[in-house]
């Protein structure tokens, strides 16, 4: 992911960025989305949740099998 940095400026044109902003160029044309950490966190859980249900997630940790944190880091060779 890349990341830019905003200057003062540019931070206070954003209004506190407390709700969804289009970004346009010059002509009006939507270049992207910017949204508050809360809301992008938000639709993440969402979509999540939407994908895999909750009764499946239980069902997957029940599992048995799977490895530990340790036995993945020693396969990849980082112990």
């Amino acid at each position: 992911m890349n990341k830019v940095v905003l200057d003062p400026a540019m931070q206070a044109r954003l209004n506190g960025l407390n709700e969804h902003l289009e970004l346009c160029d010059e002509t009006g044309q939507v270049l992207g989305h910017l949204l508050p950490r809360e809301m992008y966190r938000h639709l993440l859980v969402s979509f999540a949740k939407s994908v895999v249900s909750d009764e499946e997630l239980e069902r997957r940790r029940n599992e048995p099998g799977g490895s530990s944190l340790q036995e993945i880091w020693e396969r990849l060779g980082n112990t």
